[in-house]
């Protein structure tokens, strides 16, 4: 029981010493020794004792205690250090504070003495504002009798004034430190002077300067350091550091009379020199003004047979400057009209000039007598100051104003003449072109409605896929044509999330109608080579052709300068991304689906060639025109190049050749002859991509076979064919494979005749019996290969050049 009991005194005790630490206030006759800490209410400042940098010296003063670095804002005995660690600050009960460099002593080191004795209890208390005061207990309140915000050092927090109270006579003011280890006072003071126009806010009993921040919990603060810079700056959380976001001064001109008595300064101007002189005056000392030093400052021009005074003088208007200094002769006038106030300024020979503004109740007048000091240019926030010069300059500076004005007038003459001249130039150029497309859009317009509407039965379009008895007037009913606003809807906007890929001259996006179903918009570039003829040729042409291995063609859109096909939407895309470039996806082209694709493909070339009512050659078959719905069934598509021969017709022929390298048969080529077997040699040449997963033009030049046909073909030779097949697939196509690669080499023979038609492709794909000739040398065979044949060396290469290919 004793031990519980003198371990409770223990804590008791501690308790005593260290909340002691955590007084907000201290009551007379009481105090604080060092080591201890008086905290505000709220928690923001503390009042100790402490030493700055390396200094050894203590000191009182109040810093940020929630800071973990800490920031002294106030302190008292700045010129007077106490030695040791054993400082006592004691409230007497005459309602003084003294600060003692131990409890011994006698002698202050610093006091806060109110003079006219206490009437009443006293209380020591810092506020919550940094503001230590002392405060007396009347008969009903208590008064503030003494507080650190009357006596700054070198920090200006918010809620305090600098300036003077003329009440109690106090002049409050800044004034640095001597160095960051040293807070003695320095030799930079920031002051509001109260002769003659207040330079910031004027009170009723006194002459003061505050602010107040927005955010009452934001650490805000004026400083002046050491260096006479003054500096506003706000206490950052997140970084944990002090952000500076004001500081003065920062150019010549923020000192004060930079340019000395009657000259201006420049603060936007560098280069040839800031400073100016007022008009009427010249440079005090030229040598000096040359050498960029213009602290002597300007004196005024003497004629000898001018005067400023009562001999026509006048007055020089000063654009946007920061009025001179008006705590030395200058006089205000609050209630003064403009007029009143030039008067005012003539009528006295002493003024040398004058100033007006709009106080919000009327126009005040400043009026100076003497030298103008610290006239500055300023871009905002500024004034018009009217200076004091005799007749003859006067009338030069109306000279050089006429001739500004004049040089002006020219100035803008010369640039708004052209200028106007220009617009209207490029408003008629607008108008033109603006009228021309117009007009060729129209006609664009008229020649569509001519291809798919035709007026009559007399002309005919030369390449037109209608049947010969078919009559012009008559509008196509299978083929819808859809609105321009439609197709806008269904693909919102043609918006970049619904595209789904892109062609040399075109774009697909993915659409969906009204009424739910799902369409692939292929919208031709407005810079497509593909013309209307072409357009209407795959219009018509898909319109007509019915087959499960065709892709659909719903419909069609012409407005405006628009070209746009509307497909049956396949969620496979083309056979070549499934093929080449997803590799994800890839793993689902087993052996039976390429089969089953190539098959579809063959019989869909087949109904083109044979089983449709005209013979057509699509001339663009490869695998990127090669839908593949979600049963991965191939559709051909893109028929803008496709030509229609007649039943007896066997080739035609064409001097502009279209195409795409690597799939395009030499004849056509070559010699721009087309015929079913162009498309058999492209289809050849995807039949081998397909067993191989390797594009047909996918090797490098180096390579001595620098295409997939005569890669092929030396392996065919060799008897190494298996070789090629891709490596994904399974051993057990291997019989089945080498089948199609001997198709495939069949079909891209280089002489036309010898290559198989489709429906020799298709029996021999259908059927595992029916026989398979050998193929002989390919189509753009070039084999020097020092593996396979050291000795042989075989080129079938036509060297023939020609002009006039266009990829797609």
């Amino acid at each position: 029981m004793d031990v519980a009991i003198l371990v409770l005194l223990s804590l008791l005790l501690f308790c005593q010493q260290t909340c002691s630490a955590f007084r907000a206030a201290i009551a007379a006759n009481e105090s604080i020794a060092d080591g201890s800490l008086l905290i505000s209410k709220g928690g923001k400042f503390a009042l100790g004792f402490f030493s700055p940098g390396r200094s050894r010296g203590r000191y009182l003063g109040i810093w940020y205690h929630e800071i973990p670095n800490r920031t002294v804002v106030w302190v008292a005995n700045r010129d007077n250090p106490i030695s040791g660690t054993s400082g006592v600050l004691s409230l007497n009960g005459y309602c003084s504070l003294f600060l003692y460099s131990n409890s011994s002593s006698r002698l202050p080191a610093w006091s806060a003495n109110v003079l006219a004795g206490s009437k009443g209890p006293c209380l020591a208390q810092l506020l919550d504002s940094g503001n230590l005061v002392l405060m007396e207990a009347g008969t009903s309140k208590m008064t503030t009798v003494w507080q650190s915000f009357d006596n700054p050092t070198d920090t200006f927090l918010p809620g305090m004034k600098v300036g003077l109270n003329r009440t109690t006579g106090v002049s409050r003011f800044l004034t640095s430190w001597r160095s960051d280890d040293d807070p003695g006072t320095g030799q930079f003071s920031y002051k509001l002077n109260s002769s003659g126009s207040p330079q910031l806010f004027l009170y009723r009993v006194e002459l003061s300067y505050s602010y107040t921040p927005g955010d009452a919990s934001a650490l805000m603060r004026v400083v002046i350091d050491s260096s006479g810079l003054l500096k506003f700056l706000a206490w950052d959380h997140s970084d944990g550091e002090w952000k500076i976001f004001f500081s003065s001064p920062k150019q010549m001109c923020d000192f004060y009379g930079s340019c000395g008595p009657n000259g201006k300064c420049y603060s936007s101007i560098v280069f040839p020199y800031e400073c100016a002189c007022l008009p009427g005056y010249e440079p005090r000392y030229p040598r000096n003004w040359k050498l960029r030093d213009g602290s002597g400052g300007c004196v005024r021009k003497r004629l000898e047979s001018s005067s400023i005074c009562g001999s026509g003088e006048g007055f020089v208007r000063v654009e946007k400057v920061k009025i001179p200094d008006t705590s030395a002769a200058a006089w205000m006038n609050l209630s003064v009209s403009k007029l009143n106030c030039e008067a005012e300024c003539r009528n006295n020979c002493s003024c040398s000039a004058y100033a007006t503004y709009d106080n919000g109740k009327g126009t005040s007048c400043w009026t100076w007598h003497g030298e103008l000091m610290d006239t500055v240019n300023l871009p905002v926030d500024a004034y018009d100051l009217y200076v004091r010069v005799d007749a003859h300059q006067l009338a030069d500076y109306m000279k050089e104003s006429n001739k500004f004005l004049e040089f002006k007038l020219k100035l803008k003459l010369s640039i708004i003449v052209p200028s106007v001249v220009s617009v209207w130039l490029v408003i008629i150029l607008l108008a033109y072109l603006w009228l021309r497309k117009w007009k060729m859009r129209r006609v664009k317009n008229r020649r569509i409605r001519d291809l798919f509407h035709y007026s009559d039965g007399s002309t005919y379009s030369e390449d037109s896929l209608a049947p010969r008895d078919f009559k012009r007037s008559t509008i196509y009913p299978e083929l819808p044509f859809f609105s321009l606003s439609t197709i806008h809807e269904a693909t919102d906007n043609f918006s970049p999330a619904n595209k789904l890929g892109h062609g040399g001259s075109s774009l697909v996006y993915k659409g969906k109608l009204s009424n739910g179903q799902e369409v692939a918009v292929k919208r031709l570039s407005k810079n497509s080579r593909q013309g209307i003829e072409q357009f209407k040729n795959e219009v018509l042409l898909i319109a007509k052709l019915q087959h499960r291995n065709l892709v659909k063609l719903y419909g069609c859109c012409i407005e405006e300068d628009e070209q746009m096909l509307v497909y049956e939407y396949l969620p496979y895309n083309s056979f070549d991304s499934l093929l080449f470039v997803d590799q994800n996806k890839r793993s689902i082209l087993d052996w039976r689906k390429r089969f089953e694709i190539i098959t579809g493909i063959a019989r869909g070339i087949l109904y083109l060639h044979q089983d449709s009512r005209f013979r057509i050659i699509h001339r663009d078959l490869k695998p990127s025109n090669i839908l593949l719905d979600a049963e991965l069934n191939p559709k051909i598509s893109d028929f803008g190049m496709a030509r229609m021969l007649d039943k007896d017709q066997v080739e035609g022929k064409e001097s502009r050749i279209c195409g795409t390298f690597g799939y395009m048969s030499p004849e056509y080529a070559v010699f721009g002859r087309f015929s079913v077997k162009s498309d058999v040699f492209s289809f050849g040449v995807i039949l081998l991509e397909t067993v191989t997963g390797k594009k047909s033009n996918g090797f490098p030049e180096e390579d001595a076979s620098s295409s997939l046909i005569a890669h092929v073909w030396e392996l065919w030779k060799a008897d190494r064919a298996w070789e090629v097949i891709d490596s994904s697939l399974s051993l057990k196509c291997s019989n089945e494979a080498l089948r199609c690669i001997q198709i495939g080499l069949l079909c891209v023979e280089e002489n036309a005749s010898d290559r198989p038609d489709m429906l020799a492709v298709v029996v021999m794909l259908s059927s595992k019996t029916a026989p398979v000739p050998l193929p002989k040398q390919p189509a753009f065979v070039c084999v020097r290969s020092k593996v396979l044949f050291p000795k042989e060396a075989t080129c079938s290469v036509n060297e023939m050049s020609f002009s006039g290919i266009h990829s797609r």
